[in-house]
């Protein structure tokens, strides 16, 4: 008996008529009723009453339809596991010259060259990129965030600096603190944004200031606005700005996230794979 078979069976059974079933299968109704009497003969039970205005179900026709149902969605939810099984959708947030993030694509290619890798980069107002959402399977960003029904693994921490413009009084600092910035406004995030992300880069306090989406929005808006922010060390901005550590802030930490008790073998060999690239 081929799963082909029953899925025949079932659009007659659930039509209830050969040709609005033979319609629906994209066939002719000729090899449909051949298909249906072969089933009758293997399994050795009438399985529909035929007459010229449709079919009815016999009692063993209506047991097999629930059997073939059950059967039929579990074959389906098989095939879309077996399908998911070789490709990963990674969420990122991080920047592309991460040589972590580098090292972490390499050795996941050559441990899994068969495997597909969707990739899909997000905004700064959602740190999980798309994972809350179901549209990644795995994320690599920065905490810290709401973890509600995620596993975090922190890879890294990056200490982190106030980006000013070139020619602001605080810019020929060595090292500020946060004492040093109230008054001034910062570059913040949309309303609706995860809190627990929000209150780090505005530093534990609300802020007032044009609001951003993205890195270079923040960057324009400290040239244009001359307002402040915050920013992981490490990365060279524009010659007309400037980036001074701050000594009084927890570093930025670079993590790899999912979705708690996600079965996806792929995701734990990924995690695995990134402890050792960010070693």
């Amino acid at each position: 008996m081929e799963l082909r078979t029953l899925r025949y069976f079932l659009a007659v059974a659930e039509e209830l008529h050969f040709g609005r079933a033979a319609a629906r299968l994209h066939m002719s109704q000729p090899p449909l009723s051949r298909a249906i009497k072969q089933l009758e003969h293997d399994l050795g039970a009438v399985l529909l009453h035929r007459s010229p205005t449709g079919v009815t179900l016999t009692a063993a026709g209506t047991l097999l339809l629930h059997e073939a149902r059950d059967l039929l969605a579990r074959a389906d939810r098989v095939r879309e596991r077996v399908a998911g099984a070789v490709t990963i959708t990674i969420g990122v947030l991080a920047d592309s010259s991460d040589q972590g993030a580098t090292r972490l694509a390499a050795a996941f290619r050559r441990e899994h060259p068969d495997v597909e890798v969707l990739v899909r980069e997000t905004d700064l107002t959602d740190p999980t990129c798309g994972l809350r959402a179901g549209l990644v399977d795995v994320a690599l960003t920065r905490a810290p965030f709401d973890e509600t029904g995620l596993a975090v693994h922190e890879l890294r921490r990056d200490p982190v600096g106030v980006v000013l413009r070139a020619d602001d009084p605080l810019a020929r600092q060595r090292e500020l603190r946060l004492a040093d910035l109230a008054g001034r406004r910062w570059f913040r995030f949309p309303a609706g944004t995860d809190p627990v992300w929000q209150s780090y880069w505005h530093g534990g306090e609300p802020r007032e200031g044009p609001a951003v989406r993205v890195v270079q929005e923040c960057l324009q808006a400290v040239l244009w606005n001359g307002t402040v922010g915050m920013t992981p060390l490490g990365h060279t901005p524009p010659a007309e700005l400037a980036v001074v550590p701050l000594t009084d802030m927890a570093p930025s930490r670079v993590v790899v996230a999912w979705q708690d008790g996600d079965p996806n073998p792929l995701i734990s060999s990924l995690v695995r794979i990134a402890v050792a690239a960010y070693h």
